[in-house]
């Protein structure tokens, strides 16, 4: 059973958020058909990002700056209903693409625009990636540590937490929508006001206090002992016994039974004390001496590991998030599972991202496109 099984999407992004969120859709059951700019490469093979992000999608490759392309993509709309395009604004009403043109063929139609930015403001034809996102946003003004740049973190926030998953709800919502009314409509996603929206907890408070908040100075960022404590050996582990029971059990696992009442107090001194403690603890043991330590207690306090060791880890495994997707050539690539558990239903991958365009005759024949037609497209260079 598939969850989405109505869904048609066409898909005209790249880089990340667009494909990660059809992706996202996919996994549910969506019928993913990506739309890509014919290669004029030879090389069909897939990489290991695109053969994940990329599962059990479609691909057609057209040169959308040609006529005989766009009129079939106008053919396509027909059934394929939902577009996600994250081209800057203005690209797909170039191309005779835009929201506008295709609604007259498909009223029902539900089109998505992914940017950095939005359709609208000052900076809505402006670049940007992932850092540019988030510096704007306020959101690594706070994180960190005081008087050091703001922190660069191992995968993009603004861009799958913001960008992707922002674009997957309003799309379901949207199709909930034209479920119930039957109307179609238009979805301005900018993964910069996503990512503003991400300051949840501080920006709430500045809002109706206007104070700032700055590095090391609140619960998460630095400004009490929730934080990440070097071992022995120079590996980490995250601390976040933030309840006092939590913290009660932090205190006996570190022995220091006796540093409870201190980790309570909200004074600045105590605070950075009880920190200063906590830190040199740590430093005493190794890091598999603390995870046995901690192992048998339920203090929020967790290794920090490798992706391999996370891959590996028992809870990891036990949920699955590991899977073996086929390939084209009858093998299996291990892949980063869906995250979504349901009573009802399992995610079925099809197959790993396949090469760019390889559904490309498939698609156009179905659509009544002869094959000297094809033939003529493919000299020419517009289809691949």
């Amino acid at each position: 059973m598939t969850l989405l099984k109505n869904l048609k999407i066409l898909d005209f992004s790249a880089l990340l958020p667009g494909p990660y969120a059809t992706m996202i859709l996919s996994d549910l059951g969506a019928d993913v058909l990506r739309v890509e700019a014919p290669s004029k490469s030879e090389d069909d093979s897939v990489s290991a990002k695109d053969g994940y992000l990329n599962r059990s999608k479609k691909s057609i490759a057209l040169n959308l700056k040609v006529p005989e392309t766009v009129e079939v993509v106008k053919q396509l709309v027909q059934d394929y209903d939902i577009v996600l395009e994250q081209f800057r604004p203005g690209v797909m009403d170039r191309l005779g693409l835009g929201y506008e043109i295709l609604k007259e063929i498909n009223p029902k139609l539900i089109y998505c625009s992914l940017t950095g930015f939005g359709q609208t403001g000052p900076y809505r034809r402006r670049p940007g990636h992932d850092n540019n996102y988030l510096a704007m946003s306020g959101i690594v003004s706070y994180s960190g540590q005081k008087g050091q740049a703001p922190p660069l973190i191992g995968t993009q926030v603004a861009d799958l937490a913001g960008g992707s998953m922002n674009a997957v709800i309003s799309i379901l919502a949207a199709y909930i929508h034209r479920e119930q009314t039957g109307e179609g409509q238009y979805i301005d996603i900018s993964m910069t006001d996503c990512a503003f929206a991400l300051n949840a907890l501080f920006g709430s408070e500045y809002l109706v206090s206007g104070v700032n908040p700055e590095q090391e100075s609140t619960l998460l960022n630095g400004g009490t002992f929730y934080d990440y404590y070097e071992t022995k050996d120079g590996r980490y582990i995250s601390v976040g016994s933030i309840e006092p029971q939590f913290r009660k059990l932090l205190c006996e696992g570190i022995g220091r039974s006796d540093l409870f009442e201190l980790s309570m107090s909200q004074k600045p001194g105590d605070e950075k004390n009880f920190k200063g403690a906590v830190q040199s603890a740590f430093l005493t043991k190794t890091f598999d001496e603390w995870n046995q330590i901690f192992g048998e207690l339920e203090a929020c306090v967790e290794p920090v590991l490798t992706f391999g060791e996370a891959a590996e880890h028992p809870q990891i495994m036990e949920r699955k998030m590991v899977v073996e997707v086929a390939a084209q050539n009858g093998k299996t690539v291990k892949q980063i599972a869906c995250p979504i558990k349901s009573s009802i239903f399992t995610p079925a991958y099809k197959h790993i991202g396949s090469i760019q365009g390889q559904d490309t005759t498939e698609i156009l024949k179905g659509l009544d496109i002869s094959d000297d037609t094809i033939a003529e497209w493919r000299n020419r260079g517009i289809i691949n």
